[in-house]
């Protein structure tokens, strides 16, 4: 099996070609491939599949040649990674299968729009934010309040008044699974600065990652409630490095590098 492998801030995939959509990938390869001990490690897995070959995203096969099949860490299926997919656009414009303005992807999170900047930077249409209210995160026995937002998957993201450095995030922070019954990702952040924030995240699946696409916009937007804005431009700094994060009355974009990094045979097998 080939595979390469990319980042986006430090928020690392395992890319599987597979065109005509014939590979076989379950959970437990999943899992294994994104082991950092006994296989390649990452933070989830990237399938490139031609949109036509699954039923699931047949809608949107006419106006996007590609699916990202994304899957966690764990191996469980997600609806949308924003690191991911401009990672996944990486690919495609390297190998020669995506011109580098402005091309759709498919992904279960809907169709997703991508262009390559002239400073190499990846640029992702991430739809409009979903705002649904409030709910709580606990971290270390404190509670932070935070915004749920929607961003084709799940996101409780919270401002707190303690240093995000200082947090403990190598268990899973507590939250409502009556609000959140199929689990979210949760952000914590500090506004730092006019429209700046430091970010921590864990990620529903994969545990803390260096960065999350989704997890800056929702980031962006839960920053900009608080002082009362729904537009304008933001940056969000993660232990990855720095996305930016365009908020207007439509939609949403998020910005940022996209590398690849490796490619080989995979010998991994059930």
């Amino acid at each position: 099996m080939r595979f390469l492998k990319g980042h986006g801030t430090e928020n690392d995939f395992v890319i599987l070609p597979d065109a005509d959509g014939e590979l076989d990938l379950s959970a437990s390869l999943v899992a294994r491939i994104c082991d950092r001990r006994a296989g390649i490690g990452a933070d989830g897995v990237l399938r490139v599949v031609r949109s036509e070959h699954v039923a699931e995203v047949a809608e949107q096969a006419a106006e996007a040649e590609w699916f990202m099949d994304y899957r966690n860490a764990d191996g469980s299926v997600a609806e949308m990674c924003g690191n991911g997919v401009r990672v996944f656009a990486r690919y495609l414009v390297e190998a020669g299968l995506a011109k580098p303005d402005e091309f759709a992807v498919a992904t279960r999170g809907g169709l997703k729009r991508l262009r390559v900047e002239p400073d190499g930077d990846i640029t992702v249409d991430m739809g409009r934010p979903r705002v649904l209210g409030e709910s709580v995160a606990s971290v270390g026995g404190h509670e932070y309040p935070g915004l749920r937002v929607d961003m084709g998957n799940p996101h409780l993201a919270c401002a707190i008044g303690d240093p995000v450095v200082q947090l403990d995030l190598t268990r899973q922070p507590a939250f409502d699974p009556g609000v959140y019954p199929q689990g979210v990702n949760i952000e914590l952040f500090n506004a730092v600065g006019p429209r700046r924030a430091l970010m921590r995240v864990f990620e529903r699946g994969s545990g803390e990652t260096r960065s999350c696409g989704t997890g800056a916009v929702a980031t962006a937007v839960a920053a900009a409630h608080l002082t009362g804005e729904t537009t304008g431009t933001w940056t969000v700094e993660v232990p990855g490095g720095t996305l930016t994060v365009v908020l207007d009355a439509d939609t949403s974009y998020l910005s940022g590098p996209a590398v690849l990094v490796a490619s080989g045979d995979l010998l991994l097998a059930e």
